[in-house]
């Protein structure tokens, strides 16, 4: 492959606010090292359709504090297929464009790595998820954000359950990962999580929340994430309503408001800082790697790696959950 000259870059998969401020920072530090910049709409569809705009620094002004992502972004089908490939590589070659930086998350990468295997554009990845889910990284774009936001819920939900003595439920995202429900329950002095990783917890609620009620706490917040398996919120609520008679139980799914706002500054910072080791990975000939942050340093995963092994919720927090509610 010849000297890199210009650069593709695109979000995809699901939102996360500092998706923009990572757009910004590639788009920034390309124009930088003399390279063109063209941004790809709407995701894997937008390089199967050729949806292909040039971007100059002027086009990433006034974007770093906006929520969501200028590029748009969408789920592909038909980039999962051989063929699908092919035409997006064809239309990469016929753009010139010799490499490209991919925004997301397992589904995004997993995607970038197949590609990487069948031609020889070079893929790199910037982890960009509000789950926190991606193994090789400490930290995801728009993580920061999302728990602040799941924070700031919880706190105004307990003003509300203390005032009328109500057991709450609040479901927040993380469909197969719990890490937004443990720090968020940490951080807003909930009585109880219940999330994927830790199996029958749901069973144990029951007596849990029979310690608080013996101690006539005023109000109980569990943070339930929304792949545990019980089914949500909702079915927990109702499986335990029978035995809390005393309270008044209540439900508050979260959803997509998680996903919105304007990014952190956590998360502006180091989108940026990831943006800029994105291309630099592009000029070092780096290919199928994600840069991500361990201790705060930036580091080079394999996509292989990213996308096929776990990472798990620190254990330890877990434990913090039940000694603080004694």
């Amino acid at each position: 492959m010849g000297k890199i000259k210009r650069i593709g870059v695109l979000t995809s998969g699901g939102d996360a606010p500092g998706m923009n401020a990572a757009i910004r920072a590639v788009t920034r530090t390309a124009i930088y090292n003399g390279l063109e910049v063209v941004g790809i709409r709407h995701g894997y569809q937008g390089l199967i359709n050729a949806n292909f705009k040039p971007l100059k620094a002027s086009s990433v002004s006034d974007i770093i504090q906006r929520g969501g992502t200028i590029l748009k972004t969408a789920r592909c089908m038909e980039f999962k297929t051989t063929e699908g490939r092919k035409v997006a590589f064809e239309n990469l070659k016929a753009a010139e464009i010799n490499g490209v930086v991919v925004i997301g998350g397992d589904g995004t990468f997993t995607g970038a790595r197949l590609f990487n295997e069948e031609f020889d554009i070079p893929f790199v990845g910037i982890p960009g998820t509000i789950d926190n889910d991606i193994y090789g990284t400490d930290y995801t774009i728009g993580y920061d954000t999302a728990l602040n936001t799941v924070v700031e819920c919880v706190d105004k939900i307990r003003d509300t359950a203390s005032a009328h003595n109500r057991m709450f439920f609040v479901e927040v995202m993380g469909a197969e990962a719990g890490h937004i429900a443990l720090y968020s329950g940490i951080a807003g002095g909930a009585e109880a999580i219940v999330i994927p990783e830790i199996k029958g917890e749901a069973d144990n609620l029951k007596e849990k929340l029979e310690g608080n009620n013996r101690r006539k706490k005023s109000s109980n917040i569990i943070i339930v994430a929304e792949g545990d398996e019980t089914g949500g919120a909702m079915a927990l609520a109702e499986k335990l309503k029978p035995s809390f008679q005393d309270y008044d139980i209540r439900v508050s799914i979260l959803g997509h408001l998680q996903r919105g706002g304007s990014p952190s500054a956590t998360d502006r910072v180091n989108a940026s800082r990831l943006g800029v080791a994105a291309v630099e990975a592009l000029l070092d000939d780096q290919k199928s790697v994600m840069v991500g942050l361990q201790n705060n340093e930036i580091v080079l995963v394999p996509f292989r790696k990213a996308v096929k092994l776990h990472k798990d919720v620190n254990r330890q927090l877990v434990d913090i959950i039940d000694i603080l509610n004694v």
